[in-house]
């Protein structure tokens, strides 16, 4: 169960929605910009090297030039009457000033900006990044994960000391809520509060995230705690561009609503933190998503010790297939019903890579017959390539 869970995490990771590049539809793009980003890492060191080399030759010189300076200066008279030091003076102010002229004007970042701009065209771009947040929400569905163990690494089947930062968590939450996603903006705008109020360092602004939190609350219908977030926000930030007449409108709509329904009593927001269940995730248009989401989480299946000991682990020839004689085939029973066969070894590593090498170029998003049109195309929720 572990390893099915590792597989469809990465399956789930390495996706995103339909893109001119589509980086994040292939693991095996994705191993490419690793090394881009190791070989960018190093390009990185040489030119810190570079700066430090040429700030310690800088620094030598102002501390030399420094000792001599206050000796002139002390006594300049005194100090151009030996002729030595009048020769020296004319020889610095002539020379070894236009050298350090030329040591201050070198840039050793020429090297690092130009193996950047060799790699950006292979970069990353913005929807692949929009692609990758949705990968982790749809994750988050699936495995029915709340926002704080994304951002602690708790991830079923994987153990990683990954976390997600403040900014992480809030740009997660902006995504959807960019794509009025506000069930998941609300889990991510939560979790980033959750983290800014627990003391973490962050150049998020606390009022952003009240207010993408507040409105995304009250998308989700639940007019009194957004009201108490915009509360908060006005106190923080009285002069804020929106919340002052968000806090009206909202008010006003709950008096309304409490008006038609007869209601005197003012209602209190939850004490409860916001956190997964909190809010209902909104119907999905395809209907066998619930159905492949509670097979991922290994609902509804069930071995018995009986049916386990019917699964078997032989040598197959192939009615004595005279290549399979010497080296025959192994294989597992993984299922019954239906029947699902696990084949081991038949590939070596070395064979395995090339493979790999070959099918890189020929990769091609996967696509899905439009049931209206019957026009093959792609499909956000489908995002493998093959």
């Amino acid at each position: 169960m572990r390893k099915f869970l590792s597989f469809a995490l990465c399956a789930l990771l390495c996706c995103c929605w339909t893109t001119q590049a589509e980086i994040f539809t292939s693991i095996s793009q994705m191993t490419d910009l690793i090394y881009t980003e190791k070989e960018l890492v190093q390009s990185l060191g040489e030119y810190i090297k570079a700066e430090e080399s040429k700030l310690s030759a800088i620094k030598s010189w102002a501390n030399k030039l420094d000792a001599l300076t206050r000796l002139s200066t002390s006594d300049p008279e005194g100090y151009l009457a030996h002729p030595v030091n009048a020769y020296k003076l004319m020889k610095r102010l002539n020379t070894e000033w236009s050298e350090l002229e030329i040591l201050v004007l070198q840039n050793p970042s020429e090297g690092f900006i130009s193996n950047m701009s060799i790699h950006r065209q292979f970069f990353p771009d913005e929807e692949d990044e929009k692609g990758a947040a949705k990968a982790l929400m749809r994750l988050q569905d699936t495995y029915q994960l709340d926002s704080e163990a994304f951002s602690k690494g708790k991830l079923p089947g994987i153990h990683s000391n990954v976390m997600l930062t403040v900014e992480d968590c809030f740009d997660m939450g902006k995504t959807a809520y960019n794509d009025a996603d506000y069930y998941h903006s609300v889990l991510w705008m939560q979790q980033s509060l959750k983290q800014l109020d627990a003391g973490e360092e962050t150049e998020v602004a606390k009022g952003d995230i009240l207010d993408y939190l507040s409105y995304s609350v009250y998308q989700m219908g639940d007019l009194p705690r957004a009201i108490e977030l915009t509360r908060r926000l006005v106190a923080i930030d009285p002069s804020h561009q929106r919340a002052g007449g968000n806090l009206r409108y909202f008010e006003g709509l709950l008096i309304k609503q409490l008006s038609e329904l007869n209601q005197e009593d003012y209602p209190q927001p939850s004490e409860e933190p916001i956190q997964l269940g909190t809010y209902i995730r909104p119907k999905d248009h395809l209907p066998e998503r619930d159905v492949y989401e509670a097979l991922c989480r290994g609902e509804g299946l069930g071995m018995n010790d009986v049916r386990r000991s019917h699964l078997y682990c032989r040598y197959q020839d192939r009615n004595r297939n005279p290549r399979l004689l010497l080296k025959p085939i192994k294989e597992e029973d993984e299922w019954d019903s239906p029947r699902i066969v696990r084949y081991l070894d038949v590939l070596s590593h070395e064979e395995t890579e090339r493979i790999k090498q070959l099918a890189k170029p020929r990769l091609a998003r996967a696509t899905v017959r439009d049931p209206k049109t019957g026009v093959l195309t792609t499909a956000n929720y489908r995002v493998s390539k093959r």
